[in-house]
């Protein structure tokens, strides 16, 4: 009986996608609402979960598919493959959003920062200035794209090693 092995890449691939659509489609929301420019994050943190649960299922999916054998590079591929196409996906979404979408969205969340700072009362404008400075960075689509793919990989990196430590399972035909 013949056996058809995926690659940990095309698993990455497909689940990267997802994983990619679903941070898209949460961002979506988060702007169409205005939570985006009011600072909620709530929303994110079930992205985290969700992300993690998808890097799992990732691993076990190429596990199913290479006849329950899996090895902590195996996982590590997939995991990783999976959460760096996400981010790619994302940065995607960022640059149409900034550029094409809402051109003026950078700005609007800056003035929205500079508000909320200037209610707590407890910066100087210095202290404010500074902190808008980061802030611009942070909303350029490339800075905060590569900082959310970098991100991504590290943390699709140790949901892999865990994941792979769990389900890892040496084929004995293999060297």
């Amino acid at each position: 009986m013949e056996t058809e092995n995926t690659s940990p890449g095309k698993v990455g691939l497909n689940y990267g996608i997802i994983l990619g659509l679903i941070i898209v489609v949460i961002q979506v929301i988060m702007y169409v609402t205005g939570m985006a420019l009011e600072g909620v994050q709530w929303p994110i943190y079930i992205y985290y979960v969700i992300f993690a649960a998808l890097i799992f299922a990732a691993i076990n999916a190429f596990k199913k598919s290479n006849n329950g054998y899996l090895s902590m590079s195996q996982a590590l591929k997939t995991g990783v493959a999976a959460a760096v196409i996400s981010g790619l996906i994302f940065l995607v979404y960022s640059i149409l959003l900034v550029y094409v979408i809402e051109p003026g969205y950078s700005e609007q969340v800056i003035d929205a920062t500079r508000d909320k700072l200037a209610e707590t009362g407890n910066m100087t404008d210095e202290q404010i200035e500074m902190t808008l400075e980061w802030v611009e960075y942070g909303t350029n689509p490339f800075i905060g794209g590569a900082i959310w793919i970098g991100l991504s990989a590290l943390m699709g990196l140790i949901y892999s090693l865990i994941g792979g430590a769990i389900m890892k399972n040496k084929n004995p035909y293999e060297a």
